[in-house]
């Protein structure tokens, strides 16, 4: 687990160098913010409409195997951007290619990663061992962030996607010497096997996967606290940079403040996550409706000292919250199911991801940054607290049952977990 943490540090440090650069890159080629914004929304729109079937695959190959292949050929798409740049003869259209080949390959790898890492430890400590992947991926993302001016500024825009090319081989280079970890729940059985066992041959198909999500409460409950957490609160890079430069009278290098706030909150977020024991979607839903009244303080902020303070727990809750939901997502499924359920949950993340800022962004013209940061947080608070108490209502109260020993049957709660 350490190598692999180690290892997952410096790609997430190389993606997030190579997104930062990429981003420069789209700007020096057409002048245009829409390009840009374009260039990130090619490269995420293949998980909109192939997780489901890169879940599938990565439930019916062997894990090791599948996230190698996945980090090698990132490896090669970067590394072949780099020859493109410092031959001068990356256009926006190749540039827009290799884009949708690595999100294409992404659907297969994020899957393929998240659940591999969960092999190395026993089943208990699975929140704790995505605590730590949150970790990692908030300081790579500050590290790679940092490394990509430096790195553009001395040796050139070919260099960042050339290390990122490294990272990704490094990862494929750590994964052979993995091995899982006793009481970890990998699959019991290898795919054929299990579909012998069930008397069909349709055992491992992309329906099953939908079908298991449909059915399940708990995960529809957390879908809907995640996307309207996603859609009115959260995207502070977007309502949090309007308010600084607007109304707060601030400039880019308040904003850099404010970023830098929210980074290491969310790697306090993702110490605090790692340290829970049974994360479940009633915890996502109140850390979640907590930041949504945290947000609604921030819009009224009268100065950027305020803010400040206020920034650090909104992404500290952010960070536990999504480590929660995290935790849940990928320990409900059964281990034969949960790269497909992983899969479903990416197509969902992706309608949210493209929808969320516009939507935002057109909030913020109706009612200005205060106004939709306030208007946000509120929607956020009240809709978790209004399904809560509608699912409180709908649920049958638990009957208690005597035993021969004149015990009673523990009830469930309302996610249909032991109480």
């Amino acid at each position: 687990m350490r190598w692999w943490s180690v290892a997952n540090f410096v790609s997430n440090a190389g993606t997030w160098m190579q997104l930062t650069v990429q981003n420069l890159l789209v700007l020096q080629i057409t002048g245009s913010a829409a390009a840009t914004g374009l260039s990130m929304s090619v490269q995420a729109a293949p998980a909109l409409f192939m997780s489901v079937v890169g879940g599938a695959a990565v439930d019916r190959w062997p894990r090791k195997v599948t996230a190698a292949v996945s980090q090698a050929l990132l490896g090669v798409v970067a590394f072949t951007t780099a020859v493109l740049v410092a031959l001068d003869l990356l256009d926006m259209t190749s540039l827009m290619v290799l884009a949708a080949v690595t999100g294409t390959i992404a659907t297969i790898d994020g899957p393929a990663c998240a659940l591999l890492g969960n092999d190395l430890v026993p089943e208990e400590d699975v929140p704790s061992a995505i605590g730590v992947g949150a970790l990692v991926h908030n300081a790579g993302r500050l590290v790679g962030a940092a490394l990509a001016g430096v790195t553009v500024g001395f040796l050139g825009t070919a260099a960042a996607y050339a290390a990122n090319g490294l990272s990704f081989l490094f990862v494929t280079a750590v994964i052979p010497f993995l091995r899982p970890a006793a009481g970890a729940a990998v699959r019991a059985a290898a795919p054929r096997a299990v579909a012998v066992h069930a008397g069909k041959r349709d055992d491992m198909t992309i329906r099953e996967g939908l079908a298991f999500f449909a059915r399940r409460p708990r995960l529809l409950a957390l879908a809907g606290v995640t996307g309207i957490s996603a859609v009115f609160g959260r995207n502070y890079g977007l309502t949090l940079a309007v308010l600084v430069t607007g109304p707060l009278a601030g400039g880019p290098g308040a904003f850099g403040t404010v970023s830098t706030v929210l980074a290491v909150g969310g790697i306090l977020g993702a110490v605090l996550g790692a340290r829970l024991r049974r994360p479940s979607v009633r915890v996502v839903g109140t850390l979640a409706a907590a930041g949504g009244l945290l947000q609604v303080v921030a819009g009224l902020s009268p100065s950027l000292a305020v803010l400040l303070v206020l920034v650090l727990p909104m992404a500290v809750v952010e960070s536990v919250s999504d480590t929660a939901g995290t935790a849940v997502l990928q320990t409900d499924p059964p281990p034969h199911l949960r790269g497909r359920v992983l899969g479903v949950w990416s197509s969902i993340g992706t309608v949210w991801s493209l929808g969320g800022p516009p939507a935002l962004g057109l909030l913020m013209e109706l009612a200005g940054p205060r106004g939709a940061l306030v208007a946000g947080g509120l929607v956020v608070a009240a809709g978790i607290t209004a399904g809560h108490v509608l699912r409180g209502r709908r649920a049958p109260r638990p009957v208690p049952l005597s035993t021969r020993a004149g015990e009673e049957v523990p009830g469930r709660d309302l996610l249909g977990t032991a109480a």
